[in-house]
């Protein structure tokens, strides 16, 4: 198939750009240029805000087309005026973070969504391609991890374990999160292409199992080859800051998992890696080999003010 990406160069789409390519699909991105383009790809550069780059898609036809880097609907609605429709299927990379916040887990599919949320502009597009009639299949991950990952989840805890530090936790870290790895949902998307049951399907993403943050404190801390019983937990108060505050915790601070049964039983699917072996994956395939040498945990401080 001949496949166009929006976006293709940063964590999920460079997963998925690597699977599909293994698999003898013809791939274009469209970026910015601004990070290394995979090799056997051709290159579209511009701006998506840009009518101008966008009119370089024009000049080609899709039988795919996969949009990770979309927020609002405007976004998508101007990216397929110019592209046009693809004639096979529409791929979105939507978000877990669309759920409202609930006492009933695990959330499904099927759960109220938050018309408040910073990611209801990745709802409104799912609502928008059903109502026009527009082939697509749209992925719910909660939090994705893995090697690549520029968003500071993993990361964090990594940071304070290998510098030897008390890891703050909130309250006695029982608050239940889920993460799925990029190379489990970059798979998960491939399947989808396999079977004409993904068709106007949602699905939600993640590993199939919960962890308290306490449990995956100490998961993180066996997977960089170290002893639990070597690193304390500072407990903090969250009630203060703000639940979905990414900026002083890597996570939200409300239980937040979802069901996977929809998208294993559809595509027969099921995630390669469990938390241990993926954060040990991301551990030695990006953090070891990024050398970091300078650190600033004075943010750590103000949980506890």
């Amino acid at each position: 198939m001949k496949v166009l990406f929006y976006g293709g160069t940063r964590f999920v789409g460079k997963a998925l750009v690597s699977r599909l390519l293994s698999k003898g699909h013809e791939i274009f991105v469209f970026t910015r240029g601004k990070l290394p383009v995979p090799k056997n790809i051709t290159h579209l550069k511009g701006d998506r805000l840009n009518d101008e780059d966008l009119k370089k898609l024009s000049e080609h036809t899709f039988d795919l087309i996969v949009d990770s880097s979309g927020r609002k609907l405007e976004d998508t609605q101007r990216l397929l005026e110019f592209s046009g429709l693809p004639d096979f299927r529409f791929i979105y990379i939507s978000s877990a973070g669309v759920y409202e916040n609930t006492g009933l887990f695990p959330v499904s599919e099927e759960s109220l969504i938050d018309l408040e949320s910073r990611h209801i502009g990745k709802a409104k597009t799912e609502s928008w391609l059903k109502d026009e009639g527009i082939p697509f299949t749209s992925f719910r991950p909660t939090y994705i991890y893995g090697p690549g990952n520029y968003n500071p989840i993993e990361k964090w805890f990594f940071d304070r374990i290998t510098n030897g530090r008390s890891i703050p936790v909130p309250y006695d870290g029982q608050i239940i999160t889920q993460l799925g790895h990029v190379s489990d949902l970059a798979e998960a998307i491939s399947k989808s292409l396999e079977t004409d049951k993904s068709i106007n399907q949602i699905y939600n993403c993640s590993g199939t199992k919960a962890v308290t943050f306490k449990g995956l404190i100490e998961t993180a801390i066996l997977a960089t080859g170290n002893r639990v019983n070597d690193f304390s937990l500072r407990s903090f108060d969250p009630s203060r800051l703000d639940p979905k505050a990414r900026k002083l915790f890597p996570l939200r601070l409300t239980n937040f998992f979802t069901d996977t049964s929809k998208i294993e039983k559809d595509l027969s699917w099921e995630p390669k890696f469990d938390l241990f072996n993926g954060l040990i994956d991301s551990y030695n395939n990006d953090y070891l080999l990024a050398n970091y040498e300078q650190f600033d945990f004075s943010s750590d401080e103000l949980l506890f003010d």
